[in-house]
């Protein structure tokens, strides 16, 4: 027999002489409990067993305690860090008259979200291919530029002249009014950063978005780059938040339920304990840069399924604080509201009959000795 009570870290299960539970405690960890009838040897069995148990979960989550405090002790950049301040934006960059400017562009209105899904024929898909492959080699060019004194202006214009120098439009550019080339969302910026006199600092993390339009299709996507010395926490919201980005890629197929991204995203990011921003979603894309349908990263219940050719982004941001968000006046550079840092990663996908194609990447053509001969 079982003296006394033995309750469980949940407060759920409660033991008492006989060793039965109540009728609204017959679940542990999805593991049916039937053991009402039980005698009093098989009920000491099943204590000891319920108790171990027990303990091993309370160890595990008291370790990832610790060791999330102990992260956001030694961040320096979250801990140290002066807020993010905002510096002297100069005028955009000319684009030459030659190439072909997105419909918006001229008008400071914000584009209603077009809803149509885009599908797109053989010729169509060439297109957007070729701009994807574009958006993939600017944005890892722009950061080859990420060190500390670089300003995020200097990012700008680089990577703006290496799009034109392509034939190809910056698609943020003159989108709603905003007045840059590139997104640079530094620290803890969740997204929309406009590229300023700001330097970058030692222990800064930055993502840069680039988007650009080339023979009518835009091609979108962004990374999280370091600067210089990064704390180990800050690496590793990185590194969860690029694999939780590819979770949820792997959850796409023809027929799947959209909710089933933000769910992968979410379950992964809950493992490390970071938070998902639901503030903002991925997008179709392709002749028009955001169209339904509208991707949420984290845990929904919203309906729809995807369906084979369509293009859209997944682009999950992840903070170790709280996924509430403040905006600047400039209507666009938007900031976690406790100060904690944000990361991002995007690609655009194309969906298929067996899963999803990343279009926004490269293969690297490598010459051999002999070639270069």
């Amino acid at each position: 027999m079982i003296a006394g009570d033995i309750s469980l870290s949940s407060s759920t299960f409660s033991f008492h002489g006989d060793a039965r539970l109540s009728a609204s405690s017959t679940r542990l960890m999805g593991t049916p409990l039937a053991f009402q009838s039980a005698l009093p040897s098989q009920s000491a069995k099943l204590m000891r067993r319920l108790v171990v148990y027990s303990k091993r979960i309370s160890g595990l989550e008291e370790a990832i305690r610790i060791r999330r405090e102990r992260e956001l002790r030694t961040s320096t950049t979250s801990k140290r860090r002066p807020p993010l301040r905002r510096g002297r934006v100069s005028p955009g960059l000319p684009v030459p008259d030659h190439i072909p400017r997105p419909p918006y562009v001229g008008t400071k209105l914000l584009p209603d979200i077009a809803e149509e899904h885009q599908i797109h024929d053989a010729e169509g898909l060439a297109r957007l291919r070729a701009a994807c492959e574009l958006a993939a080699r600017v944005v890892d060019y722009g950061g080859t530029l990420v060190r500390p004194s670089v300003t995020t202006n200097e990012i700008d214009k680089a990577v703006h002249q290496m799009i034109i120098d392509a034939g190809a439009y910056p698609s943020p550019l003159g989108y709603g009014g905003f007045p840059k080339s590139v997104c640079t969302s530094v620290n803890e910026c969740m997204c929309h950063g406009i590229p300023d006199s700001r330097q970058l600092q030692d222990g800064d993390i930055i993502n840069i978005d680039v988007t650009v339009y080339l023979n009518g299709y835009h091609g979108d996507t962004s990374k999280t780059f370091v600067c210089g010395n990064v704390s180990p926490a800050m690496k590793r919201l990185i590194k969860v938040t690029e694999e939780c980005m590819y979770k949820g890629i792997d959850a796409c197929q023809d027929g799947a339920l959209f909710r089933k991204i933000g769910k992968k995203i979410s379950d992964h990011a809950e493992r490390f304990g970071f938070n998902v921003v639901d503030r903002f979603v991925g997008h179709g894309i392709g002749t028009v840069f955001h169209s339904e349908p509208l991707i949420y990263h984290h845990r929904n219940d919203k309906g729809g399924r995807m369906v084979e050719g369509q293009t859209f982004t997944i682009e999950p941001i992840l903070t170790f604080g709280t996924t509430d968000c403040i905006t600047w006046e400039d209507n666009w550079t938007t900031l976690t509201a406790d100060g904690s840092p944000a990361a991002q990663f995007e690609h655009t996908i194309l969906i298929t009959r067996t899963g999803a194609e990343i279009l926004t990447k490269y293969e690297e053509v490598i010459e051999s000795a002999e070639e270069k001969l």
